[in-house]
């Protein structure tokens, strides 16, 4: 009995140990270029964790609410991202969301640094 119990309390922290490494890193955005810009300028992201297998979506979310408005990526790589402003973007402050297709569901991060639309 006490053998069994012993072999389930190590397969438990096997199992938990394996599912932490297994995690996919969290994408981090540390800057944006140029931090203000007008519509169909060039931007790039960097940071880390940024890569195709982190970073499946970027949106642009408006501070004071509202629809947020997904980018198209241009270049994508582990440390940046390159996009345009899109013309449905409106002026204002917009913050970055990063958004991950996770199973069960999809992942958005709403990241620290803004972008400011002209």
């Amino acid at each position: 009995m006490r053998t069994s119990v012993v072999l389930a309390v190590l397969l438990a922290t096997l199992i938990a140990a394996l599912a932490l490494h297994a995690q996919a890193p969290m994408p981090r955005c540390t800057t944006v270029d140029p931090a203000t810009g007008k519509i169909g300028d060039e931007v790039t992201v960097t940071g880390e964790n940024l890569d195709k297998a982190n970073v499946a979506e970027l949106r642009l979310a408006p501070s004071t609410g509202g629809n947020e408005v997904k980018v198209v990526i241009s270049e994508q790589t582990a440390t940046t991202i390159k996009f345009k402003v899109p013309t449905a973007v409106k002026p204002g402050r917009h913050a970055l969301v990063t958004v991950s297709k996770r199973i069960p569901r999809d992942l958005e991060i709403e990241q620290p640094v803004k972008l400011t639309i002209e």
